[in-house]
């Protein structure tokens, strides 16, 4: 019996050993302020997504949580810094479908966008949208598209630069539908909404949060959304899919989220992730998204790393297909 009891004693004493190191790494961690390095300029979507959640996040943590915006080449300067960084947790990466068009747009990045960083958690999703001009003859996306398919090459539809999620999202779309009509890049949204309301172009695609003031204010009409479902904020407004056809699973969102660098401890992965989960669930915290047409959005590591890898198979794909040249 002593025997059995000094197995049983040792036994779990082995057990715990293995449990104890990553119950302590979780104690530990947070041991200093944290950073979230941003690749977009201070005062758009995903600055302030980031700015939201750090100041959600920073109380549960008990540590300050710093915004640094790092701007240039596709968001590659801000993945550089992080990848380098120190394991630790402390540093993390605003990760977007963005991330993806670069992974798949660039012949060489300094990094691998999948193996040098470990997913933590999406934040928020954010529609695209089809719009035209208020005086357009098309009122609905079905006038637009038997339009397109009884006058091959006569429309066009103007996006920001390309390589953008929006630009590629409209190559998927002219792809998917099967219409013959020109994609063309601006420098940016105001000059797409400048082209539409001058009559310079039939059709733009964009992301809805820019384009809301010119809606609100009647310039602008959408005409369908290019996600999965409609939007609390414009709900008669159909999706692309709803017109049917070949583009009945038609799905394109924008979407953000946080990574950090690869061999980041388990155990501090699960506390970010549990925390900005929590944070995301904060009523404030999504009426605050929300105002800024982004949808709160959380989920598992596993979610964000498959969501990333597929979105940079799908426009890896885009890119061949329509012949874009990578850069």
């Amino acid at each position: 019996m002593t025997q059995r009891r000094t197995f049983l004693l040792q036994s779990a004493a082995i057990a715990a050993s293995g449990v104890l190191p990553l119950a302590a790494q979780a104690q530990a961690f947070p041991r200093k302020s944290l950073r979230i390095v941003v690749p977009n300029a201070p005062g758009g979507a995903a600055d302030i997504t980031a700015r939201t959640i750090a100041q959600a996040i920073s109380g549960p943590l008990g540590q300050s949580v710093v915004i640094e915006n790092k701007v240039g080449a596709g968001g590659v300067v801000a993945g550089e810094l992080v990848a380098r960084a120190e394991p630790d947790g402390h540093t993390l990466l605003l990760v977007s479908s963005g991330t993806a068009v670069s992974a798949a747009l660039f012949r060489q990045l300094p990094f691998d966008t999948l193996a040098d960083f470990a997913p933590v958690s999406q934040l928020a999703s954010f529609d695209l949208a089809l719009v035209v001009a208020e005086n357009s003859r098309f009122k609905t996306l079905p006038e637009l598209l038997a339009f397109a398919r009884a006058n091959p090459g006569k429309l066009n539809i103007g996006t920001p630069q390309v390589g953008t999620t929006q630009n590629l999202a409209a190559e998927l779309f002219k792809a998917t539908a099967g219409i013959d009509l020109q994609v063309v890049p601006f420098n940016g949204t105001p000059p797409v909404i400048t082209a539409l309301r001058a009559g310079e172009i039939d059709v733009g695609l964009d992301i809805v949060g820019p384009l809301m003031s010119q809606i609100n204010a009647k310039a602008l009409r959408p005409l369908a959304l290019l996600g999965d479902k409609r939007s609390p904020s414009m709900p008669d407004v159909a999706t692309v899919r709803e017109s049917g056809g070949s583009l009945a699973a038609f799905n394109v969102t924008s979407w953000n989220g946080l990574s950090v660098p690869a061999k980041t401890p388990p155990a501090a992965i699960a506390r970010l992730n549990a925390v900005i989960n929590a944070a995301l669930a904060q009523p404030d915290v999504r009426q605050k998204l929300a105002e800024l047409t982004l949808f709160a959005q959380g989920g598992t590591p596993a979610q964000l790393g498959e969501h990333l890898a597929s979105d940079i198979r799908r426009w890896s794909d885009v890119i061949a297909r329509a012949k874009i040249a990578r850069q």
